[in-house]
């Protein structure tokens, strides 16, 4: 039942990459309360779930693998990490893009283009594997993960269409769906070490925390605070109660 569950959660993050431009109300000036209240969602999972989960790996793997003690003790530096990637990502693409409108394209360069899609792509792919192998308690937490998931997917295809015009929507996104898809399909066919499931979810973290970020603390933005606080809040008493 958990797989075909998992699967039709996996073709919804794929219709949501591919039918995320249709989105008219994401589209709207000033900026769409929806993305601060996904902000606030994705937050809150991350806060809620995914790092209590990280706490526990880390006591689960304290002393019991020789050689590996700096990641049994410091797998909260693995979120930072991911963390740190992503926003020396969104840096990069933001000074091409800058350099683009300068010569008259408003885009980042084609190769900051690929390397921001590919290191999404390997964002999705970890979203694709623990939809299946993620520590959930039930498949109420497999549908919790799919909403947190879903919606911070539609604000990162936002960022995205925004940073690299009609070359995300000409590859980028469906390179991202085809990601999680393969996500998925490893998640079916091999069950990966605790340890490394740890270290995707510490990256996963850390990624998540800065994409939302990005897109809620600039001025420039108009982001929502009482939007973001009452997703925040809303799913917050969601997962403390299911």
């Amino acid at each position: 039942m958990g797989i075909w569950f998992s699967l039709i959660f996996a073709i919804g993050f794929v219709i949501i990459h591919l039918l995320s431009k249709q989105m008219k109300f994401l589209r709207v000036d000033p900026r769409s309360k929806f993305l601060s209240i996904a902000g606030g969602i994705s937050v809150a999972y991350v806060f809620m779930h995914l790092l209590p989960e990280l706490g526990e790996y880390q006591q689960e793997f304290e002393g019991a693998i020789e050689g590996l003690e700096f990641l049994e003790s410091h797998i909260y530096i693995i979120a930072l990490l991911g963390l740190v990637i992503f926003y020396g990502l969104e840096q990069l693409a933001k000074k091409s893009r800058k350099r683009g409108a300068e010569k008259g394209t408003d885009k980042a360069s084609s190769g900051v283009f690929w390397l921001h899609i590919c290191s999404f792509a390997l964002y999705n792919a970890i979203i694709g594997y623990l939809l299946l192998r993620g520590e959930y308690q039930s498949e109420w937490g497999m549908l919790l993960y799919f909403f947190a998931m879903g919606i911070h997917f539609i604000t990162n295809d936002k960022a995205l269409r925004s940073a690299h015009k009609d070359d995300y929507d000409r590859y980028g996104r469906w390179l991202l769906a085809v990601a999680i898809t393969i996500g998925w399909f490893v998640g079916v066919f091999t069950e990966l070490n605790i340890l490394v499931i740890s270290v995707l979810t510490a990256f996963l973290a850390g990624g998540v925390i800065l994409n939302v970020m990005k897109e809620e603390l600039p001025e420039e933005r108009e982001s929502s605070f009482p939007a973001f606080f009452s997703g925040m809040l809303g799913y917050t008493v969601l997962l403390l109660f299911l």
